[in-house]
């Protein structure tokens, strides 16, 4: 009889990993890790302590530590290019799309608990890229993804007449690009989001001049 209760118990126990580790979960957690300390700087058991994982359950859900931080940068691009994509299509006029856009990143750089972060990708991969050939693949694909989506939006409003008809796209692309990279590096270094929209307006003007 003990034994068969013993039986019943352990079939009523639940399998999986507990509500906790959802890999969607897990990974903000330690990519909100990296964001702290850059990839470095961040160990794995610091990405333990920040999902609640023990250090066997990470490797078994995601792989090593570098594994972990490729998952998340990739994670990061893809919210981010998400954003600028909905930012854009919104309709209204380009300087309206171009504002939504870097009002867009600025809620990610300002998204810290307690401090501007800035931009993940120029937070903690860049100086990674010249050395890490993934690394370096994936933010070099994912600056090309920002400057085709201004480039494309870009086109659209030359061929509406909100540009002038010598306008260069490929070139406005990059310099919102650039704008939106500076935002990042500023907003870490301490500028202001009130200050950091001013300097996007200023730039907003400069595109749509």
């Amino acid at each position: 009889m003990h034994d068969r209760t013993k039986k019943d118990s352990a079939k009523k126990k639940p399998r999986g990993r507990p509500r906790a580790y959802e890999p969607e979960v897990a990974l903000r957690a330690a990519a909100d890790a990296f964001w702290k300390g850059g990839y470095s700087g961040t160990s794995l058991d610091d990405i333990a302590a920040a999902t609640g994982m023990n250090r066997p359950s990470l490797r078994a859900a995601f792989g090593d530590k570098h594994a972990i931080y490729i998952k998340a940068l990739s994670d990061y691009w893809e919210l981010k290019c998400a954003a600028m994509r909905e930012a854009l299509d919104g309709g209204g006029a380009l300087d309206e799309a171009l504002m939504r856009v870097y009002d867009a990143a600025l809620s990610i750089y300002f998204s810290g608990a307690d401090r501007a972060r800035g931009c993940f990708v120029v937070g903690t991969a860049v100086t990674e890229a010249v050395d890490d050939a993934e690394i370096r693949s994936l933010v070099a694909t994912g600056l090309r993804t920002l400057d085709a989506g201004f480039e494309a939006r870009l086109r659209l409003a030359r061929e509406a007449g909100e540009l002038r008809k010598d306008a260069d796209p490929e070139a406005l692309a990059m310099l919102a690009s650039a704008t939106m990279h500076t935002m990042a590096i500023r907003a870490r270094a301490g500028t202001s989001r009130r200050d950091l929209r001013r300097l996007a307006r200023k730039a907003v003007s400069m595109i749509c001049g």
